[in-house]
């Protein structure tokens, strides 16, 4: 896979005069087109602060980024940038510009000079793939949270981007909105091949991809497969942080003598790897 992503000992400081520690700090990393990357970390862990560097939305005061080989620091490149990389935010309604749903999704192609009858259709086809299209004659301020960031995906989807950035999109949502935004994300992801980052405090939310780093203190803790990194339980949990309802079962179980595997993150995994465990125990 091609990197889409990538920087080199990234750091940023809102003031640079202060002398305080920076927001983030000597950061290093590359992310793959195609993958679902999750970062995850408590607030003020700088991860934030991470993500508005993915598309110039906060530019380095040391180091680099890059999207697709494309400096961020250069004031030329930004539109390109922004073209490449959409991010959306925590609260859908500041998203929201146009009094009709399907106005709102136009609104960004028609921005950049997109043809009216090209326009008609990536709306269309942005509106279905976040299942929203029965919903394109209706107000924006009658939908639901989880609706509404729906709704604000589809915009960003209209433009063609090749990475979705969410920064804490689930944040001011129900369990069932958070639900349809992350179901819809991942099949973005899957179906349609478009790198998703997603910024969340949400354990649960990070399960399904396919790399996850771990943030505090303006730095990276912990960087690899989730399973990999939910079986360092003790390491997350010192920095404030929890892990996903089954690592802390699993755990606890492992305390009175059972020997079960930290990795079987999904209900359906834990129960399974219970049940064997219980099974060999019997018999």
């Amino acid at each position: 896979m091609s990197i889409i992503i990538k920087t080199e000992h990234l750091s940023h400081s809102y003031d640079i005069n202060s002398k305080d520690e920076p927001a983030v700090r000597d950061i290093s990393l590359e992310i793959e087109e195609g993958s679902f990357v999750a970062i995850l970390g408590h607030n003020g862990s700088g991860k934030s602060t991470l993500a508005k560097h993915f598309n110039a939305i906060l530019l380095p005061t040391g180091g680099k980024a890059y999207v697709l080989g494309m400096d961020t620091s250069d004031e030329s490149l930004t539109i390109e940038i922004r073209k490449t990389v959409g991010m959306v935010f925590q609260n859908p309604d500041n998203q929201i510009v146009a009094n009709v749903v399907e106005d709102d999704v136009a609104f960004g192609p028609e921005n950049i000079g997109i043809p009216s009858g090209e326009i008609r259709q990536r709306v269309d086809e942005a509106l279905k793939s976040v299942g929203m299209y029965k919903y394109r004659e209706h107000a924006p301020h009658l939908l639901s949270g989880g609706q509404k960031q729906r709704v604000a995906i589809a915009g960003l989807i209209a433009m063609r981007p090749r990475c979705l950035v969410l920064d804490e999109p689930t944040a001011m949502l129900d369990p069932i909105g958070r639900s349809e935004v992350i179901d819809t994300i991942k099949k973005l992801n899957r179906e349609q091949g478009i790198t998703v980052i997603l910024i969340t405090h949400h354990m649960g939310e990070t399960i399904d991809a396919d790399r996850l780093i771990v943030m505090s203190d303006g730095g990276v803790l912990i960087d690899g497969k989730p399973k990999e990194v939910f079986a360092q339980a003790e390491r997350i949990e010192s920095v404030g942080l929890t892990v996903p309802d089954t690592t802390k079962l699993l755990n606890a179980l492992n305390r009175h003598g059972f020997g079960l595997p930290l990795d079987a993150l999904s209900v359906e995994d834990c129960a399974e790897a219970i049940y064997r465990a219980v099974k060999k125990e019997t018999n």
